[in-house]
């Protein structure tokens, strides 16, 4: 496996982004190639864990107006960049990539760092990863705070994300930064846009954030069978389990209605509305925390 690694300087100039780097070596189960994983991790080392997972085609960077808030509350956050994103080695070849490879090397990676008490927070393909995470070791998990995400299993793909698609598979130009922006309702400033750029300095280090859509099991996909055993966990999770989607994404609006009667664990939650695009990590920010603490840290929310 032909492995790239973005120069550490091409993220000297991120600006609100104060957290120190973390790393740590992931083998590969298929060919043992070994890869380095870059992750945040903020606040006590002994409490219990908010793991905020990143999608497409962002980094950690997204969660920075999150993750000291949250810390703040006396939390421990870890915030991992995934393989292919961020200050995370970068398989070359979009051959390299698979949705079960990722799940395995982000397993690899909590099982290394023993993470324990787990709340999951997550969006976009952080959702696909992360609830599979969660069906796959459910003794490490307390909670799930999911927004502007899922876990298809082979339904139709709603156009929104069909246009997608086609743009990530076809289109000479993949410029992450402004395809990040378009995603947000408030919009991105230059610099904003800038950060988003940095972890590809060209064209040879966006296979995986290129690829990432073909995988998302909407319609016919092999992931469909490791997507329905996923489900029979969910469909037994009692463990909090709460909702809170934008209204103003066109590619997962109304998604909690797949969760909210379904999984057990939504019963009794405070499922919220959050005011914002598909990234709504950097359109309301806060509203997101709020739900986090509600379910890490009960009566901590505002």
């Amino acid at each position: 496996m032909k492995v790239l690694r973005t120069p550490d300087a091409a993220f000297d100039a991120i600006p609100d982004f104060p957290f120190a780097p973390h790393y740590a070596d992931i083998g590969d189960p298929r060919d043992g190639t070994v890869l380095r994983l870059h992750y945040v991790d903020e606040g006590p080392r002994d409490a219990p864990v908010v793991l905020m997972m990143h999608g497409e085609p962002t980094w950690s960077y997204l969660y920075r107006h999150m993750i000291g808030p949250v810390a703040a509350s006396g939390l421990r956050v870890v915030a991992p960049d995934l393989i292919g994103f961020g200050r995370s080695d970068k398989p070359a070849r979009k051959g390299d990539y698979s949705y079960a490879r990722h799940v395995a090397w982000m397993r690899r990676w909590i099982e290394q760092l023993d993470l324990q008490n787990i709340t999951l927070a997550c969006q976009d393909w952080g959702s696909l990863i992360g609830l599979r995470l969660v069906a796959e070791m459910p003794e490490r998990f307390n909670g799930v705070v999911l927004s502007n995400g899922g876990l298809p299993a082979g339904q139709p793909a709603p156009r929104a994300f069909a246009i997608w698609r086609a743009f990530s598979k076809y289109s000479p130009l993949f410029p992450i930064g402004r395809i990040v922006k378009t995603g947000t309702r408030r919009g991105l400033s230059d610099a904003e846009v800038a950060a988003y750029d940095a972890p590809f300095p060209d064209g040879r280090y966006k296979a995986g954030a290129r690829i990432f859509p073909t995988f998302v099991p909407l319609g016919p996909n092999v992931a469909v069978s490791d997507q329905l055993k996923a489900w029979e966990v969910l469909d037994r999770w009692n463990k909090p389990f709460l909702c809170c989607f934008s209204d103003s994404d066109p590619i997962t609006r109304g998604g909690e209605a797949l969760f909210v009667g379904r999984v057990p664990g939504t019963a009794g939650q405070p499922h919220t509305t959050l005011k914002g695009g598909h990234f709504i990590q950097e359109d309301d920010p806060a509203g997101f925390v709020d739900c986090i603490l509600k379910v890490a840290k009960p009566g901590a929310g505002a």
